[in-house]
């Protein structure tokens, strides 16, 4: 979406928010003991821009399975009371297989999930970060497996979505995940059970000690794990950056990491390449501005 397309205002009053939010996470993770880094577009932002990527309006960040894990058991107890976490092994209905943590009581509704029953909060996803299977032919079949169940639980929650297709073909596939819907819930089938195999295939070689910290680590949630894969000792021990005012964390080989992901990262791309979720409706619940929703 090119920016000239958004309020600006709004946008930057998204970005702001989702900052509070992240530098919260950053405080809970500091008492916990989880490590973690910005991702994608984020830590792009942090190096680029020292924040956000001015048309960017969502923040991103993952962590190593078992910091993750730690995380979504414990944070509860240390989070601002305006805080939420929403993860998909606690929420019903929830159509991700990350966690999300946002402002209790807000709502980040884009234009592609408008019609969508699930409303997420405005805030930071959290992406878990799993061992990739030791050898390549396992590897496929684990990304094949997670990417269907994965797509299995969206579908569960979510009748209709934008595919990108062209026409016919988006008709086609939105005929197919509607009838697929109904399908599922008429047989009662519980996305807590889909989200539960999706994340034992995702698992599935955590225990595998081979490599040591060069072991791959891959994002299950997205369409292309191989492609979003890192090794351990490219995130830890984390490096760190301003990002908008705040000094949080980024991989330790980032520019390694941000060059195969995104080639030249340092050059912005034009105008009518820079995409962002299309706010359709944004509701900050008792967010008024910076740090407002502090209690500490």
């Amino acid at each position: 979406m090119n920016t000239t397309a958004c309020d600006p205002q709004l946008l930057r009053s998204i970005q702001l928010a989702t900052t509070d939010v992240l530098v919260e996470f950053d405080r809970v993770c500091k008492i916990l003991g989880c490590q973690y880094v910005m991702y994608g577009g984020t830590a792009i932002g942090a190096v680029r821009h020292h924040g956000f990527i001015p048309w960017d309006d969502d923040a991103d960040v993952c962590m190593p399975r078992e910091d993750y894990e730690r995380f979504l058991a414990h944070a509860a107890e240390y989070l601002n009371p305006h805080i939420m976490i929403v993860d998909p092994e606690r929420i019903p209905d929830y159509p991700t297989t990350f966690a999300v943590i946002g402002i209790r009581d807000s709502q980040f509704i884009s234009t592609t999930a408008k019609d969508r029953p699930f409303v997420m909060p405005v805030g930071v996803d959290i992406f878990p970060l799993d061992a990739a299977a030791p050898s390549q032919k396992d590897f496929n079949r684990q990304c094949r497996e997670t990417w269907l169940w994965g797509r299995l639980l969206f579908v569960l929650g979510t009748p209709r979505a934008a595919t990108g297709l062209p026409q016919p073909l988006a008709l086609l596939a939105n005929s197919a995940m509607y009838s697929a819907h109904w399908l599922m819930r008429g047989i009662h089938l519980k996305s807590k059970m889909i989200y539960s195999r999706w994340k034992s295939i995702a698992r599935r070689y955590e225990h595998d000690q081979s490599n040591g910290n060069q072991r791959l680590l891959a994002d299950f949630s997205t369409r292309d794990p191989k492609h979003w894969s890192v090794t351990y000792d490219e995130l830890f021990p984390a490096g760190e950056a301003v990002f908008e005012g705040f000094t949080l964390k980024i991989p330790h080989l980032y520019d390694r990491v941000l060059a195969r992901g995104y080639g030249d990262y340092m050059c912005e791309p034009s105008p009518e390449d820079r995409v962002n979720h299309q706010p359709f409706h944004i509701d900050f619940g008792p967010w008024t501005g910076p740090g407002s929703l502090s209690t500490h």
